[in-house]
């Protein structure tokens, strides 16, 4: 089993309202967070925290990946919209 490590003193949990590091390691929100950096692939976050903690984190991440993939929706549809500009116009010279 990993070894959870406790938190440091002096923060009080929002949860259990006491002492962040008397009750942290037992609670299932304690979690640990790991990721890239996009930029370069090295590991910069390998940190225990709570959940909640992470989250305006996460938020910002998940709001990046939904501009990523609409962007990428945009370019797909302009590059389709593209490709049957050309077929039209080829067909509309094959005619004349």
């Amino acid at each position: 089993m990993v070894q959870i490590p406790k938190a440091d003193k002096g923060l009080v949990c929002p949860l259990h309202k006491k002492d962040m590091s008397k009750v942290c390691h037992t609670c299932p929100w304690w979690v640990k967070l790991r990721g890239p950096n996009p930029n370069d692939d090295k590991v910069i976050i390998d940190h225990w925290s709570c959940s909640i903690s992470f989250l305006p984190f996460l938020m910002l991440e998940n709001a990046q990946q939904s501009r990523q993939a609409g962007a990428a929706t945009e370019s797909m549809r302009n590059e389709i919209v593209g490709r049957m500009d050309q077929q039209i116009m080829g067909g509309v010279r094959r005619l004349s």
